[in-house]
Order: C-alpha cells, then structure tokens, then sequence
C-alpha cells in the first residue's frame, strides 16, 4: 500500500506497512528512511534555482553526491565543513533515490550513502538551517 505524504517541496507516495504486534491492532507505519546532505548556502540556492544539482565540487570530482546517515551527518560537517556557518542540511528519502543510491564503505569502514546520478529539488522532504555555535554545528531539529 502507497501513502501519499504532503513535504515542502512536493507530493511522495511512500510503501507502508501494517503491524499488529505494536498493540494498535492494524495501525499504519510509513516506512522512510532519510539521509542527509550539507549545502553550502551558495550551493543550496543553485539547486533551488536549477531544480537540481550534481553536488558540490568534490562530488562532481568523485562522480557521486555524498549523503550521510543521522548517525553520521554530526562527524561530516565537523570534517568536511569545520566552522562554516553558512550551511544548509536537506534531508532526502532513501526510496525516492531508487537504485542510483548506493552505499559504500568510507570513513571508518562505515557505509555512506552515494548518489550516482542528479540531485532533483523534488526529492528534498525538507532543509534546515545547519547552524555553527563556537565552531560546533548544531544538528537541527528532525534529525533522526
């Protein structure tokens, strides 16, 4: 079964699930799984421009836009954007990626999502301001 869900920037259908063995006898579950890119604000109003991106410099140069878990998007921006303040952290549902979204062995020997293809504005459920107090960034609420 599809549930349509109403975000920021469109309509998704998402496959849902039943369960009883939550004690809601039949309740719905949507089942999303979302992953994380940092912008740059410069980089965040390309994309609201063009509609979509092919990343940033380095995922142009890697050939694949790099996404982090929740579990792993704090480590990101302290490595890769240390102290900028001028972030911006979309959140983007795995399902809507389909089979371009894989995921690879990086740092640490963590997997880490990459996306093989165009970065469409349409896939983004919503972007929060990646605030940066005293050199630390500061996950926004919704995290998860």
């Amino acid at each position: 079964m599809l549930v349509r869900v109403k975000a920021q920037t469109g309509v998704f259908e998402i496959p849902t699930t039943r369960s009883a063995l939550d004690g809601t006898a039949g309740a719905l579950h949507v089942s999303v799984m979302l992953i994380y890119k940092i912008f740059r604000v410069p980089e965040w109003a390309d994309l609201q421009k063009a509609g979509q991106t092919k990343g940033a410099p380095i995922d142009v140069a890697d050939g694949f836009i790099h996404f982090s878990t929740a579990a792993q998007v704090a480590e990101t921006a302290a490595r890769h954007f240390a102290g900028a303040e001028d972030l911006v952290l979309s959140a983007v549902d795995t399902k809507a990626l389909g089979p371009d979204l894989r995921w690879e062995p990086s740092r640490g020997g963590q997997d880490f999502p990459h996306l093989y293809n165009t970065l469409h504005l349409s896939q983004v459920v919503w972007t929060k301001s990646y605030r940066c107090v005293d050199g630390i960034h500061i996950l926004p609420e919704g995290v998860t």
